[in-house]
C-alpha cells in the first residue's frame, strides 16, 4: 500500500513541473524588439547618410564637369586632305557647346564626322580640360566613274566619294559600265570592276600604255572594252581578260597610223582582228 501512495503523489507533481518549464522557456518578446530596434535604427540612419553623400557627390560632379573650366577651347583636327577641317570643327563645337568637354558624347561626334564622303573612320578623344582631338582616316580615290548624273570619284572598296572636282588630276581615263542599282549584286559586281580596273592600270603602266586609253567600259565583266585614239578617231578594242597589257599593246600596234579606216579591234584572241569602216 505505501508504494502505491508514492506513485500517486509523484504523478500529481509532474504537471506543476511541466508548467514551470514552459514559463521558463517562453521568449521575452519585449527584449527582442528592443534589441532589433537598436540594430535597425542605426542601420537606417547610416543608409540615409550614405544616400545623401552619393546625391551630393553626383550633383557636385555634374556641376563641376559642366562648369566653364571644361568648356571647349581647342579642337585639333588631324589627317584631313579632302575633307574640310573647318566643317569638322563646326560639328564638334555644336556638340560640346552645352555639355562641355568632360560630358561630350564622343561616339555621336564620331558618327557625324564619318558621314563625310571622304572619311573612312574617325577617332575622337578628349584633351582635358578644354580640348577635343579628331584623327581622321580618309578614303583614297582610285578611279573616276561615269554615272548618269556625271563623273564621280570612287575608292578601292567601290564607295562613291563625290563628284569629280574641277582640275582633278592623276586619273588617266574614265571608267564606264558602273551599276547604279542599290542591290547586293550590283555592289559585288562594282567591287569586281574596281579590282579589274586596278589590274588594268598596273599592267598598262608596265608597257607605258595608260596614256593611250581614253575610256574603259566594264559593263560586261566577260567582255572588256577600251577606247583608244589614233589618227584623230576613237577606236573600240576588246581585250583578253588574262592578258590585259599585252593584248592592248598588240592592238595599238596593229592600228598604228590606220585609225581613220579602223572601226574596232578584237584583241581577245591570239592575234588582233581588225574591223574596217565600210564606205
Amino acid at each position: 500500500m505505501p508504494k502505491k501512495r508514492k506513485q500517486a503523489i509523484s504523478s500529481k507533481k509532474l504537471p506543476a513541473k511541466s508548467a514551470r518549464s514552459k514559463r521558463i522557456s517562453r521568449p521575452n518578446s519585449r527584449g527582442s524588439a528592443r534589441r532589433l530596434g537598436k540594430i535597425v535604427l542605426p542601420l537606417f540612419i547610416c543608409l540615409g547618410i550614405v544616400g545623401v553623400l552619393i546625391f551630393l557627390g553626383i550633383s557636385g560632379y555634374q556641376t563641376a564637369t559642366a562648369s566653364p573650366f571644361f568648356g571647349v577651347k581647342t579642337i585639333d583636327v588631324r589627317g584631313t586632305e579632302r575633307t574640310s577641317p573647318e566643317d569638322i570643327r563646326r560639328i564638334v563645337a555644336a556638340q560640346v557647346e552645352k555639355s562641355g568637354v568632360w560630358n561630350a558624347d564622343l561616339s555621336e561626334i564620331r558618327a557625324k564626322i564619318e558621314k563625310f564622303p571622304f572619311v573612312k573612320s574617325a577617332a575622337v578623344s578628349m584633351v582635358l580640360p578644354a580640348g577635343i582631338r579628331v584623327t581622321v582616316t580618309e578614303r583614297v580615290p582610285q578611279a573616276v566613274v561615269h554615272l548618269s548624273s556625271g563623273d564621280y570619284l570612287i575608292d578601292g572598296e567601290a564607295a562613291l566619294l563625290g563628284g569629280l572636282p574641277p582640275g582633278e588630276k592623276g586619273f588617266p581615263f574614265v571608267l564606264k559600265g558602273w551599276d547604279e542599282a542599290k542591290t547586293e549584286k550590283a555592289s559585288g559586281e562594282n567591287l569586281a570592276r574596281i579590282k579589274l580596273y586596278k589590274k588594268m592600270l598596273d599592267e598598262w603602266r608596265l608597257f607605258d600604255l595608260d596614256s593611250r586609253v581614253k575610256e574603259v567600259n566594264l559593263g560586261d565583266l566577260k567582255e572588256l572594252k577600251v577606247i583608244i585614239e589614233d589618227s584623230g578617231r576613237q577606236i573600240s578594242i576588246s581585250l583578253a581578260k588574262d592578258n590585259l597589257g599585252k593584248s592592248l599593246k598588240t592592238a595599238i600596234e596593229a592600228v598604228a597610223g590606220k585609225g581613220a579606216k579602223v572601226k574596232s579591234v578584237d584583241a581577245a584572241g591570239i592575234y588582233p582582228v581588225i574591223q574596217y569602216i565600210e564606205y
